[in-house]
């Protein structure tokens, strides 16, 4: 599949998008009304919206088109169509958690992530996607429908945010926002060929906040996810684990890779087995970093066996705890992976549970190890090209439901940012994506270590052929 030429202003970058909106080439209205024919064509096809609401959104793209006019607008996101990973509550919109078992009660506000979006003038005009309690790397779901990568409607977008990656992927915006506990932002902007960053813990406020939980953005570019960085880094009080504000200049993504020394993780100690593919192509983007000045060195990974298995066991136990309190009849239209995978945690001794948790603060000791003697970490974002748009993981198997995650999930417990980007195309025509990890609060150096790499790389294929409108 050959890449295609800008022929929408949909394949316009945010950043792109701004500007035209700043030199009123471009209004926020009219790009609106071509999003929504965008979405008449392919929504059918991927199913990545919730509580899509084009009256709503067109209301508050016109009042952006006339702030632009006046040169009032509030920034450059002011009339930005923006998607939210369902699991982010939005002001009257009930919360599923991807799960036909959940109470459906309007949220009572917008979480701290869409209301920045909504101060700075974004236009939410939807929900994305999201499996059965943000606990799957998978579109499924028992409330939503299966959600589809849009490179190939047969596999699988990933997940959690399986929904902002089929989006972004499908050209429905330049913006989504998704979140991450061990991989669910990187993991499917990886499978679906889009950047997504899960910043430092506590970058970006997030409400309810728990051990590992990021929001983040999932864009087509670096630049569109710095610029984007600006308004979710904003402070909230709601998030008590969230950092002190601090002045970022975000959209400064320059860099010497000269002196860098990075490290290539190419296996992460315990797993699925990467496929051949994806280790050539994570090499071979290692290389050309190092061909522009920085010194790649082999790393070890960071888990093993005992830490992914302990892992598993907390937080089936802390699913469990949720679980338990809802009614036999509503449990029973979960999705069985899930409910089988949660319903173990009864099983598991206090003892037991507790032990998988501490090993989050080992994770934690070996991450920041290891960041004492690189600057940053590249590996693949995840073990295999793509599976199944029907399987609830890639090896479908609520008893082994980690395997995949052994690359994400470290940066979560140590709190390390971490993105994904493209970097090649299987045989099969299917993205392989590749994690750049920076320091614990280097999310700028990431971004900018991310951008280099995106320039040496050069330009990469905007969206599939079939979204094309005629």
């Amino acid at each position: 599949m050959t890449s295609l030429s800008t022929t929408s202003p949909l394949d316009l970058s945010a950043v792109e998008l701004a500007d035209a909106f700043g030199k009123c080439r471009l209004s926020p209205l009219d790009l609106f009304e071509e999003l929504v024919r965008r979405i008449d064509v392919v929504e059918p096809r991927i199913r990545s919206l919730y509580a899509y609401d084009p009256e709503g959104a067109r209301h508050a793209a016109t009042l952006a088109s006339e702030r632009w006019a006046r040169g009032e607008a509030l920034g450059p996101l002011d009339g930005m169509p923006v998607t939210i990973k369902e699991l982010i509550a939005t002001k009257g919109v009930p919360v599923p958690l991807g799960s036909a078992a959940t109470p459906l009660v309007p949220a009572e506000r917008d979480a701290p992530a869409a209301e920045r979006l909504r101060e700075a003038g974004a236009v939410i005009f939807a929900k994305t996607t999201c499996p059965d309690i943000g606990m799957l790397s998978s579109g499924l779901s028992s409330f939503h429908p299966v959600t589809r990568n849009p490179w190939n409607l047969d596999c699988n977008p990933g997940g959690s945010s399986s929904g902002a990656a089929a989006a972004a992927a499908a050209g429905l915006g330049p913006l989504h926002v998704g979140t991450d506990i061990g991989g669910s932002i990187r993991l499917p902007a990886g499978w679906c060929g889009i950047v997504g960053f899960k910043p430092s813990n506590g970058r970006v406020p997030i409400d309810p906040y728990y051990l590992g939980r990021c929001a983040g953005p999932m864009t087509r570019t670096v630049a569109d996810a710095a610029l984007t960085m600006g308004v979710l880094a904003l402070p909230d009080a709601r998030d008590a684990t969230s950092l002190a504000p601090e002045a970022v200049d975000w959209m400064d993504l320059d860099i010497d890779l000269g002196g860098l020394r990075i490290g290539l993780m190419l296996d992460a100690g315990v797993g699925l087995a990467v496929e051949d593919e994806i280790l050539v192509a994570v090499e071979a983007a290692a290389r050309l970093l190092e061909r522009h000045g920085a010194t790649i060195v082999p790393v070890p990974g960071i888990l093993d066996r005992a830490l992914l298995d302990g892992m598993d066991d907390f937080w089936r136990c802390r699913a469990w705890v949720d679980l338990e309190k809802l009614p036999p009849e509503a449990r029973a239209r979960m999705l069985p992976y899930v409910l089988a995978w949660a319903g173990k945690g009864a099983g598991i001794s206090g003892l037991r549970a507790l032990e998988g948790f501490n090993g989050t603060y080992e994770m934690r000791r070996r991450t920041a190890a290891l960041f004492g003697t690189v600057d940053a970490v590249l590996s693949p974002v995840a073990p295999v090209i793509s599976f199944s748009a029907e399987m609830a993981s890639p090896i479908d198997d609520p008893e082994r439901p980690f395997e995949h995650i052994a690359f994400t999930l470290p940066w979560n417990m140590g709190e390390q940012p971490a993105i994904s980007i493209n970097c090649a195309w299987s045989s099969s025509a299917m993205p392989i994506g590749l994690q750049i990890v920076g320091p614990r609060h280097g999310d700028r150096f990431t971004l900018a270590l991310a951008a280099a790499y995106e320039g040496l790389r050069g330009p990469d294929r905007i969206r599939p052929a079939w979204t094309t409108l005629d």
